[in-house]
């Protein structure tokens, strides 16, 4: 199969042809094959092929399994760090407690375990997405095969080596092969080299390349195609396979990566501290500690260092990434936005220039009558051409439908294969002819039903359009008797040949000069404005025998003169209802918008107008001019570049990785590579798209532009790749610019990519209040933690709190920040520089002032609390021992005698917080002369085991503010700025509120429900509704930081208008 396939090297003719010559030519092929060119295949030998050389599908890449992808989610520095912290954790844990150490180790790594999960079933899901998506394209893609004689209709998946395809003007070529019948045909191979006039096809170029288009079939009414090579040995197979590319982190993937290092190293810093502080305080509490002394406090001292760090580690921001993607990527697909690559919903948000082609995507891409003149009566505009069908008599419109039902060869799908209906009607065949019969249904006229009515295949005759003549001809021979002919082609050729006009009456009238200049003006004012024209005209014979003989092979010149003009039409393809309004807020958004197109300068500088990307000192310029430019000269117009016209693919990948700078050589063996037969040292400033350490040297500090990239064609994969975010079109898509793409368009409209932006900077936006969040629960607890572990009383929060913190409320406020819905509000900014700082001036005001608030909250309650509610210990207080079996000692706690002792204790209490201390008294002294001791010294250490029951009221209430402190916080971090209503738009943010609920929920069960684990007290409904009040002052406190003026710093925000290098000359081309 490969030496077929290397007989169809795209634009290497001669080459191709002497390899054809040598294999004996088509016929050869054939029947070295076993195949007849003229019946195809039989269904035995498509088997055999399909056995031998595979079937006509793309190699796709092996999908990754859950449990892989499981796996590749722990490439991930916080993780794996966090994972290492786990296992210490669960070793010491276990080595001190036994009984209970096992749980905080085990948390954490559950905590991971979490993370992972969620962004493997993300990854697998939104992989599953892409993949069902294909399947549904190549479910509609049918191909018209010979089989056994017999044309039917297979899917193009199913195409295999030695099949004889039958194709249609218009139709797409599915695979690679030979021309087997026809010449003089014109194949549009531009989605794949990128040539923009269409290739002559015939015996001196039989190679059809796959995901070319045949526009034009010259006398045939098909041809017919043999197949050479499918699926990865194909053209557009092979292209697809060098698509690969390393994966690279987005600009918020690099901040987060930075904020979590540093984090960890504040963490990491407060952890040493905490560590060297405990050990300290092991000898100021002994003057002479024993190794058991010594031993116990090293492992608390550790357990306590190690806290910190799990603290201060950020492993919820993973997780809110993660979530907020996730999430983004679900709502994404709603608004017609496929994300195949999950960053990019994020990327999209900061995006500073869209280069987006014009056909499909800011217009209909359907070819529509928008203005015209119908028997004297004119119009301009679309509506006005389509109430025309009301307003003009009967018989102008019938003389005008007629025509376009008959003298053409463009049919109009309305339903699928399967009778499902279009979203819009289809075209096939040509667009011009195809905007003249949508026009004759506007009127309310069926084209297929009044074709079948006026025009009888036996009785009468079409000529197709000549593109020599310029015009197409149908011969009607009518009920009466009489003949008409039905004239159509370009509007200058049928007026000069008209020497009559339809009146708007419907009778015929002399054309004077007059007419003929008002008219001409009618077609320059149409041409000026972009518009394609044409013109419908008919001749009246009164019988068949007034035509010469052998009329139906050949008119002669009957139908270019003595014609009576009907109408003159302008034909466009219209901006989409929407592109204008789209168009204009990614400008208020700070996005350049610049439309590159392989148009005409005329055309491309109309439509840019109309949809208001080419301003009054914008520069539009074409491709031939745009890549014989140096870099330097393209750095100057970039600010101002605007519209790109005539343009290839090659234009559209230098304009990218210009402004952009991905993809560029970075040393001379990499531009000698890409540009063979140039100098490094001459001609490296000369030619685009440069080289890398110039471009940098070029921007400066603030880098290049973050681009999203539209493209639907398979030559469009380079400038889909090198672009951040490339964006391809899901309707007029090939499956190459799909795969080489980070979101699919569904819908293929602008708008959808304005929703994009609108979505990403809602990722952004919401991974930073989760920060601003997190930051604040992080602070607080670091300084609490360490201040408390280093105070008499100890830490008021354990460890186990802290996962709860951690764990549970850092993965519920990622849910609940980072799901809110955008605003529109969100595209009343710039986009943010690459290297702008994630938290802003307001962040750091909101996190320092709640930190500050409620570390003077829980301060006062650590060291007033006992006072403030008349509590009867202070900290974690041991009110029951449990005793070890001794002589001198008790062996109950209970009250209750032993079995085996002489006497009992029920009661024995110490204002010291370790079990392993002793001293302050006893409340119950009987049991020390029961014991015959005078002096609690008299008793050995020995004696205390561990303590049997604590009163926690003190801590659990510090606990409990704390955590409510983080509830109410939550609703100010659902503002990033100045906002005063934090509460707007929770309606549309169930979850949020959910999750503030089931939080509060969840924080009761575990104090009332799970003490043993918390080490926390029972609360009583008052102290439970103290807490509750205390935690709901950070509201009031949100609102009245907002009184300390802070604006972002102007000089994060991308200035997409500035000048590269200096000042940007003023251009004009």
């Amino acid at each position: 199969m490969e030496v077929l396939a290397s007989i169809n090297e795209p634009q290497m003719t001669e080459e191709n042809l002497e390899k054809l010559r040598g294999l004996g030519g088509l016929e050869q092929i054939a029947e070295s094959l076993g195949v007849d060119i003229k019946n195809g295949l039989t269904e035995k030998q498509q088997a055999i092929m399909e056995e031998k050389f595979g079937k006509n599908m793309l190699p796709s890449p092996p999908m990754k399994g859950l449990i892989r992808l499981f796996f590749e989610a722990f490439n991930d520095t916080t993780l794996l760090v966090l994972i290492a912290a786990a296992i210490v954790s669960l070793i010491v844990g276990v080595i001190e407690d036994s009984e209970k150490g096992w749980i905080e180790g085990t948390a954490i790594l559950m905590a991971c375990f979490i993370v992972s999960w969620v962004t493997a079933i993300n990854d697998y899901t939104k992989e599953k997405q892409f993949r069902a998506l294909e399947e549904n394209s190549r479910g509609d893609e049918e191909a018209l095969v010979l089989r056994g004689g017999q044309p039917v209709a297979v899917k193009v998946d199913d195409l295999v080596v030695g099949d004889v395809v039958i194709l249609k003007a218009g139709g797409g070529v599915p695979a690679d092969g030979l021309l087997a019948l026809g010449e003089g045909i014109k194949a549009d191979e531009s989605s794949l080299t990128g040539e923009p006039e269409p290739r002559l096809k015939g015996p001196g170029d039989p190679f059809l390349i796959s995901s070319s288009t045949l526009s034009d079939l010259g006398h045939f009414p098909e041809v017919h195609m043999f197949v050479i090579g499918v699926g990865g040995q194909s053209q557009w197979g092979k292209i697809r396979e060098k698509l690969v590319s390393e994966p690279t982190n987005t600009p918020l993937q690099d901040k987060l990566d930075y904020m979590a290092k540093v984090i960890g190293y504040i963490g990491c810093f407060f952890a040493t501290l905490t560590l060297a502080a405990l050990m300290a305080m092991i000898w100021v509490e002994h003057d002479s500690p024993t190794t058991s002394q010594i031993s116990s406090g090293v492992i608390h001292a550790f357990i306590m260092a190690v806290t910190i760090v799990v603290v201060a580690i950020p492993e919820g921001l993973p997780l809110a990434v993660t979530i907020a993607l996730a999430y983004s990527s679900r709502k994404m697909y709603e608004d017609q936005n496929l994300i195949r690559t999950l960053a990019a919903c994020e990327t999209m948000g900061n995006a500073t220039t869209i280069c987006s082609d014009k056909t499909g995507t800011l217009t209909e891409n359907q070819m529509t009558v928008v203005a015209g003149w119908f028997a004297g009566a004119e119009a301009d505009e679309l509506e006005g051409v389509r109430a025309l069908g009301a307003a003009l008599p009967a018989e102008v419109r019938d003389l005008i439908a007629d025509n376009v039902a008959t003298n053409n060869s463009t049919s109009v799908l309305k339903v699928d294969k399967d009778g499902r209906p279009l979203p819009k009607p289809k075209i096939q065949g040509s667009a011009t002819e195809g905007a003249l019969l949508m026009l004759a249904e506007a009127w309310g006229v069926d084209p297929v039903a009044r074709r079948a009515a006026v025009f009888d295949p036996e009785r009468d005759c079409a000529f197709p359009f000549n593109s020599t003549k310029k015009r197409s001809t149908a011969v009607v021979v009518r009920p009466d008797g009489k003949v008409r002919l039905y004239v159509k082609g370009a509007s200058e050729i049928i007026l000069a040949n008209c020497a009559a006009k339809t009146a708007a009456g419907g009778a015929a009238e002399p054309l004077t000069e007059a007419d003929r200049r008002a008219l001409g003006t009618r077609l320059s004012k149409m041409a000026d404005s972009a518009l394609r024209t044409l013109g419908v005209a008919h001749r009246e014979f009164p019988s068949v025998g007034d035509l010469p003989e052998g009329w139906k092979d050949n008119l002669g010149d009957l139908d270019a003169e003595g014609l009576v003009l009907d109408c003159l039409v302008g034909i466009q393809d219209p901006l989409r209802g929407d592109v204008r309004e789209a168009v204009a807020t990614a400008q208020r958004a700070g996005v350049v918008v610049r439309m590159v197109t392989g148009d005409n300068i005329q055309t491309a500088r109309a439509i840019a107008r109309q949809c208001g990307i080419l301003t009054a000192d914008g520069i539009a310029m074409e491709g031939p001019d745009f890549r014989k430019m140096t870099p330097a000269q393209v750095d100057k117009i970039l600010p101002k570049l605007q519209v790109l016209a005539r343009s290839s693919p090659d234009d559209k990948y230098l304009l990218v990785t210009r402004l952009n700078g991905q993809g560029l050589p970075k040393d001379q063996a990499s531009w000698e590579e890409a540009h063979p037969g140039l100098s490094w040292a001459s001609d490296r400033d000369l030619v685009l798209p440069g080289y890398r350490e110039e471009w940098v040297a070029s921007r400066g500090e603030d880098g290049g532009h973050v681009v999203g990239v539209t493209g639907d064609g398979t030559n469009d994969a380079p400038a889909l790749k090198a672009a951040n975010v490339g964006l391809s079109m899901g309707i007029t898509g090939t499956k190459v610019a799909q795969e080489a793409s980070d979101i699919v368009i569904l819908d293929d409209k602008f708008s959808s990519i304005v929703k994009a932006i609108l979505w990403g900077r809602s990722v952004y936006d919401n991974i930073r209040k989760f920060l601003q969040f997190q930051l604040t629960v992080n602070v607080v607890a670091l300084i609490l933690v360490f201040v408390g572990a280093v105070s008499g009383l100890g830490s008021p929060l354990n460890a186990v709190m802290m996962l709860w913190v951690n764990l549970i409320m850092d993965s519920m406020g990622a849910l609940a920040l980072g799901t809110e819905t955008p605003t529109p509000a969100m595209l009343d900014r710039k986009p943010y520089k690459r290297e702008a700082a994630l938290v802003s001036r307001p962040m750091w005001r909101n996190i320092l002032c709640q930190s500050a608030f409620q570390l003077a909250l829980l301060f006062g309650l650590l060291y007033g609390g006992k006072s403030m509610f008349g509590l009867e210990h202070e900290g974690n207080y041991c009110t029951v021992w449990k005793l070890t079996d001794s002589s001198t000692a008790w062996d109950s706690a209970t009250g209750d005698k032993a079995d085996d002792g002489d006497f009992t204790c029920a009661d024995i209490e110490t204002s010291y917080p370790s079990c392993v201390r002793h001293g302050g008294g006893y409340a119950n002294t009987d049991c020390l002369d029961e014991a015959g001791l005078l002096d609690y010294e008299d008793l050995d250490e020995k004696c205390f085991s561990s303590c049997y029951t604590y009163d926690y009221t003190h801590f659990t209430i510090i606990f409990t503010t704390f955590v409510f402190c983080q509830v109410f916080n939550e609703f100010n971090a659902r503002s990033i700025k100045d906002d005063w209503n934090v509460f707007k738009g929770l309606a549309t943010n169930r979850m949020f509120m959910g999750i503030i609920i089931f939080t509060i929920l969840v924080q009761v069960a575990l104090v009332e429900g799970a003490g043993f684990l918390l080490e926390t007290s029972h609360l009583t409904a008052a102290q439970w509704f103290s807490c509750l009040g205390l935690g709901a002052i950070a509201l009031p406190v949100g609102l009245l930081m907002r009184f300390i003026p802070m604006q972002e710093d102007e000089g994060t925000f991308f200035d997409s208008g500035a000048a590269i290098g200096g000042d940007a000359d003023k251009a004009d081309a």
